[in-house]
């Protein structure tokens, strides 16, 4: 989107800068040799060395100028070239009257570049093998050496862990980022929906009941609607700044009132669940209600009863009609008619939880669904018989 951050990268001046070393630093290795030729027992070494360590970072210069082009072939290889400049520098100086090494300062280049790409743990690990190179090469731990090696693990571990912190920062950025506008989109559309369907919803709620009739019924469900939607949308969609939550309270509150003979209990605390979870765990609640009006008789009342458990959500639809014959859930599925199994045990099912059915003929049904708080697998269903939902007749 527009103003994402992520095109502004704390570490992009980082690899210009590296890129840069790592002319200066080819070119500086150039003059030092120079200035010395003539003290190399065998110069020819040096100057074929020096050749391709020019040739290959001026070859390679767009290699470093960002993390995507920046590839694991290319830094073994980089660290390649600067390690074996380094185990030439005693063929081409037998003597060793020459202090620097034919790469000189040129090979942290190699070290930084690899804590770039890959933090500071692969940077150290790049930075002990210059240093183990660098043994070999002086055949003694003298004190120039041991300095030189922590100097450039330090350098290792300071870049990369830089890095690894700047990195971090921008994902919090520009995730913080994306919810404030998914926020403001949020606060758009729910500004636009109550100026507009909400108020349809009720004015139609409200004519129907007063014109009675198939009117009136065609009010309840537009009363419904409002209630659900109204939930929906003033649901808390960044709670803590974690991901999208809802209030399952305000939704199965909606829920209850879709008809007049349903009543709501549950905690007075707010009870969060990922927006997706809960509305599916609110629709599993409305098609068990549908049930209700549809089977359970004219009379019946129906109760909803929401537990806020440590571990899991307890929601209980439970009613006082005439119950299910047994066998009848069964009967159904055989049937074909999979309301229940698709519209409550099965929404239950994918979200990990399970339903469970409770009935008695002539003594009311309840439905048990549970819901676990952390993230499961499939739940079990455990279920032995029910309504079916509204697209069935069970």
């Amino acid at each position: 989107m527009a103003g994402e951050p992520a095109s502004i990268t704390v570490e992009q001046p980082m690899w210009r800068a590296l890129s840069a070393y790592r002319l200066l630093a080819a070119g500086y290795a150039w003059v030092l040799f120079l200035l010395a030729y003539g003290d190399y027992a065998r110069p020819w070494v040096g100057v074929g060395y020096l050749g391709v360590l020019m040739l290959w970072t001026a070859v390679t210069f767009r290699a470093v100028s960002s993390a995507e082009r920046c590839r694991p072939a290319f830094l073994a290889a980089d660290v390649v070239l600067g390690v074996t400049g380094i185990l030439l520098s005693p063929p081409a100086d037998p003597p060793d009257v020459v202090g620097p090494t034919l790469p000189s300062i040129w090979v942290a280049g190699s070290v930084l570049a690899v804590s770039l790409k890959g933090g500071w743990r692969l940077g150290l690990a790049a930075a002990v093998v210059v240093g183990a190179a660098n043994l070999v090469e002086d055949g003694e731990l003298s004190g120039v050496t041991l300095q030189n090696a922590v100097l450039v693990c330090v350098a290792a571990i300071t870049i990369g862990y830089v890095v690894e912190v700047a990195r971090a920062s921008e994902r919090t950025l520009a995730k913080a980022v994306r919810i404030e506008a998914a926020t403001r989109e949020r606060e758009r559309l729910a500004r636009d929906i109550h100026d507009s369907v909400l108020q349809v919803l009720a004015m139609v709620q409200r004519r129907g009941t007063a014109i009675g009739g198939e009117a009136a019924e065609l009010g309840r469900l537009a009363g419904e609607q409002e209630r659900a939607l109204r939930a929906l949308v003033s649901a808390d969609p960044t709670p803590a700044g974690g991901p999208a939550e809802a209030d399952l309270r305000m939704l199965l509150t909606g829920a209850a009132g879709s008809g007049e003979r349903v009543t709501y209990a549950g905690p007075g605390e707010p009870v969060l669940l990922p927006a997706p979870a809960a509305s599916e765990l609110a629709a599993a609640v409305a098609a068990a209600l549908d049930n209700v009006r549809r089977h359970a008789g004219g009379a019946a009342s129906a109760w909803i009863l929401l537990e806020d458990e440590p571990d899991e959500v307890l929601v209980t639809v439970r009613d006082d009609g005439r119950g299910i014959p047994a066998g009848r859930l069964a009967a159904a599925e055989a049937e074909g008619r999979l309301g229940a199994a698709l519209s409550i045990r099965g929404r239950l099912r994918d979200l990990g939880g399970s339903a469970e059915w409770v009935s008695l003929p002539g003594q009311g049904t309840e439905v048990e669904l549970r819901l676990p708080k952390t993230g499961g697998g499939s739940g079990g269903n455990g279920g032995n018989g029910g309504y079916g939902g509204k697209d069935n007749g069970a």
